[in-house]
């Protein structure tokens, strides 16, 4: 008698609940699909009705049932994940700030307060779409800034820094589970200790904008931080916590987070650049940070929202 094979990959299907709900026609209708490439779905699994469902698949290669699983959902309003069934709780999560944790970019709103927001703006799209060097277009940016008064980072946090939907239930959730949590950003400190503090962070790393006199003196603090620093803290990370780098999700937009999220076991491009999704392991397209819970088989009970 021959034995079955042994169920390796997991297809986890997302939605945006208050958009579009997950159906089981779509769900049953996957199984199907799949099997015309020669990929058996085992069973299924509903993490929460109408929002996120598990396919489990056998003995399959993750590459090619995630580049036809990608296929198929091209033009889906769902969201996909295919993985590995191993170390699919993670144990560390590493995020970037900017338009990842929360929904602007610093830099931008920054520069509005001195009229230039069109101008930093520009820069800032062309660094994260990875047409400038990282480190020189920052520079470049922050220059624009000399002269801004300290206190208006503060009055920027206020009345622009918005948290992204999803982003205190990924942090408190993984976190009251026992993984560490760690923000690092090629913005600055004076938000990242805030974001930090606000969404549950253990640590956050970021640039140092240098202020003399009340003022900001268009200068940012050496060595920048940028991809390569976000990758180290990424394996620095994991070598204190005794962990592998399989047991790390890692989540980012721009390509200055491509290193850490191509190291990543899990590594997410979260409404990303067009450069990063075409390289990520996995992408969040639709749906909001919760996503990453669901992937990591929490179910509606497990969320923590505080």
């Amino acid at each position: 008698m021959t034995k079955p094979d042994p169920v390796n990959l997991v297809i986890t299907l997302i939605a945006d609940a208050k958009r579009e709900r997950l159906t089981q026609a779509f769900v049953d209708s996957m199984v199907p699909t799949l099997a015309l490439q020669g990929i058996r779905v085992d069973k299924t699994d509903w993490l929460a009705e109408e929002i996120a469902c598990d396919l489990f698949v056998s003995s399959a290669d993750e590459h090619v049932v995630g580049a036809y699983v990608e296929d198929i959902m091209r033009d889906q309003p769902y969201d996909a994940v295919t993985q590995l069934l191993s170390h699919r709780r993670k144990k560390l999560l590493i995020c970037d700030m900017d338009s990842t944790m929360i929904t602007i970019e610093c830099i931008d709103e920054l520069a509005d307060f001195v009229g230039k927001k069109a101008e930093v703006a520009a820069i800032t799209e062309r660094a994260m779409n990875g047409e400038l060097n990282f480190e020189a277009a920052l520079r470049e940016r922050v220059i624009l800034l000399k002269g801004l008064p300290e206190v208006v980072l503060q009055q920027c946090y206020d009345e622009r820094v918005k948290m992204m939907p999803g982003a205190k239930q990924l942090v408190q959730t993984m976190r009251h589970h026992g993984a560490h949590a760690i923000l690092v950003s090629g913005g600055f400190t004076f938000f990242t200790s805030r974001v930090a503090a606000e969404l549950g962070f253990h640590e956050h790393y970021a640039n140092t904008l240098i202020v003399r006199d009340g003022k900001l003196t268009g200068e940012v603090q050496e060595p920048i931080l940028g991809k390569e620093a976000k990758l180290r803290t990424l394996n620095g990370s994991c070598k204190k916590l005794g962990i592998s780098a399989d047991e790390v999700l890692a989540v980012g937009d721009g390509a200055n987070d491509l290193p850490m999220l191509l190291a990543a076991g899990f590594g997410v491009a979260y409404h990303a650049k067009p450069v990063v999704r075409a390289q990520a392991k996995a992408r969040i397209n639709h749906c909001d940070l919760s996503a990453l819970l669901w992937a990591q088989e929490y179910r509606k009970e497990d969320i923590r929202h505080r």
